[in-house]
């Protein structure tokens, strides 16, 4: 009995060396990866879950053997970030812990050497293997070696091409950006000669087919990639997809809205699974308190910030909300005209939705254009044919005379309106630098990233060939304000309800185009009509105080 006991001990135990030895020779990497989160550093409706509560998820999924990468697009797109051009951002994300980031198109929109300035801040490689000098010198580290439970990682970095036109120009008018493809193909010959387990590329360059270079696209043309973290189309790819040479992509979307995670499986030191899945917005928990307290006490900072003045105004700029949505404003007016100017652009147009908030005579300091546009918008410039812009008008005049955020706010052209005519055939008299429109002909058009994108309804748009992409529009403002000196735009009579009515009207018009220094008052006296009848006739009226010259009012 003694001698079975023994063999049966000696058994479990060569039982159990060799049960360890098989664990040993399984083992697992995680990588956890973000993009496109465009400083979204708090959490929102539409804005995802916030860095504190994405910390959280991160610590409750990253477990012992893990790296976080973040694809890019992240220093720019919120007030937050942009206030201090990207400096917020970054200290979050060394709070939270990056590994590795490469640079999306939107993280060159303060410019290359503040770009550089946001990665010698940083507790993370900034990588970008395509990103050259003039000379063809990579202006970022192109590749990071990482070792995770006993596996070597090779992670390179890709921006897109088109980042030589989805910035402003002068910031990367010093880079080169590189064939993706070409360097995909000469860093997974550099990685090999280092002996890595596995090749990773941390690509921002999305997957739209209306790209030239994408990440399916390097995938198919260079073998030996294992994994692509990538971002720039903010696609969700809810388990990632499989590319090219057996090369997962993997993305988690936009604004913070998901954690990816990629889990790598080892047996005998041999790649044998690769999986990819999100969590999302409802799976997060708590907010980190640190990442909490860190936020907090930068937006307070930033109060300071907020206060600096910027620019003069003379007279009171109309942002109001019954009045933006309805006419011409002298706010719609400048906006749509810096946006023209600064894009160099033919033409212009914003939606009055965007525009949030007044500012009264005197200073204007940086919080007011804050509140005039919060979104974090930014100025695109696409290509339309005067046929098509005339849709884009008939989408926004569709609703008057009620309230409606697509209504536009106009630069460099003049158009007329029917509001009696059924939609879609309401516009007409449409004249761009005095001449009038040609439908046949293709205009450049300034406008912000939300209509450009299908927003309000303007889905023309979406479909319309990209020109560029430039800053938010508060900086774009901003810019402009500072060498202005004080200003006072004018209701020009950019748009006009009906045709032929002439400054000043009459008795037999139904119409009237109010002039600088009326009243409702005069012009019911005028006209033989009570102010308060004009105020029941042009409910978009709010306050008879509140009239503007060049709008167009009903008189009977």
């Amino acid at each position: 009995m003694k001698k079975q006991a023994i063999l049966v001990l000696v058994a479990l135990g060569i039982l159990s060396i060799y049960a360890e030895e098989a664990g040993a020779k399984e083992k697992t990497v995680r990588i956890l990866h973000t993009n496109d989160s465009h400083g979204r550093a708090f959490e929102g409706e539409f804005d995802g879950m916030g860095f504190a509560k994405l910390k959280t998820m991160i610590e409750e999924n990253q477990g012992e053997h893990s790296l976080l990468l973040d694809a890019g697009d992240t220093f720019h797109g919120t007030t937050f970030a942009t206030l201090d051009q990207g400096e917020s951002i970054l200290k979050t994300y060394n709070q939270i812990g990056y590994d590795a980031l490469v640079p999306g198109n939107h993280d060159f929109n303060y410019g290359l050497d503040r770009l550089q300035e946001l990665a010698e801040m940083a507790n993370f490689p900034v990588i970008g293997a395509n990103v050259l000098d003039a000379s063809g010198d990579p202006l970022f580290e192109p590749y990071i070696l990482r070792e995770v439970n006993g596996v070597t990682l090779g992670i390179f970095g890709l921006s897109t091409p088109e980042t030589a036109y989805k910035t402003h120009p002068d910031n990367v008018k010093e880079v080169v950006f590189d064939d993706p493809s070409v360097t995909a193909a000469r860093m997974v010959k550099e990685l090999e000669e280092e002996d890595v387990d596995v090749i990773i590329g941390l690509s921002h360059l999305g997957i739209d087919e209306s790209s030239v270079d994408t990440s399916e696209k390097v995938a198919a043309e260079v073998q030996g990639i294992d994994v692509i973290i990538d971002g720039h189309s903010h696609s969700i790819l809810t388990h990632g997809v499989e590319a090219g040479n057996e090369t997962l992509i993997a993305s988690a979307g936009e604004y913070v809205q998901n954690l990816g995670i990629v889990e790598l499986t080892f047996e005998e030191d041999e790649l044998v699974e690769k999986k990819a899945w999100l969590m999302n917005q409802e799976d997060a928990g708590e907010p980190d308190e640190e990442v909490e307290s860190l936020l907090t006490d930068m937006e307070a900072n930033q109060q300071e910030l907020l206060a600096e003045v910027v620019g003069k105004t003379a007279i009171k700029l109309n942002g109001e909300r019954e009045h933006v949505r309805v006419e011409e404003t002298n706010l719609g007016n400048l906006i749509a005209d810096v946006l023209r100017e600064a894009t160099d652009a033919d033409i212009a147009l914003t939606n009055g939705g965007g525009i949030r908030a007044s500012i009264a005579p005197g200073q204007i300091t940086k919080g007011d254009l804050v509140s005039v546009s919060p979104f974090g918008n930014f100025g695109v410039t696409k290509e339309v044919t005067g046929a098509q812009l005339i849709e884009l008008l008939e989408n926004g005049v569709k609703a008057y005379p009620e309230p409606s955020g697509g209504f536009p706010q106009i630069s460099g052209f003049t158009f007329a309106f029917n509001p009696d005519a059924p939609s879609g055939s309401r516009v007409h008299s449409v004249e761009i630098a005095g001449e009038p429109i040609t439908e046949d002909t293709t205009y450049v058009l300034a406008t912000n990233d939300f209509l450009a994108a299908g927003g309000d309804e303007y889905n023309q748009l979406a479909e319309a060939p990209l020109v560029n992409e430039f800053n938010a529009i508060d900086e774009l403002l901003m810019n402009y304000l500072q060498s202005a000196g004080e200003i006072a735009p004018e209701v020009t009579g950019r748009m006009i309800v009906d045709e032929g009515i002439e400054p000043g009207g009459n008795s037999e018009s139904a119409l009237y185009i109010i002039q600088p220094g009326d009243t409702l008052f005069e012009i019911g006296l005028n006209h033989n009509l009570l102010w308060t009848t004009l105020m029941e006739l042009n409910p978009h009226l709010y306050d008879s105080d509140l009239i503007y010259a060049g709008a167009t009012i009903k008189i009977q």
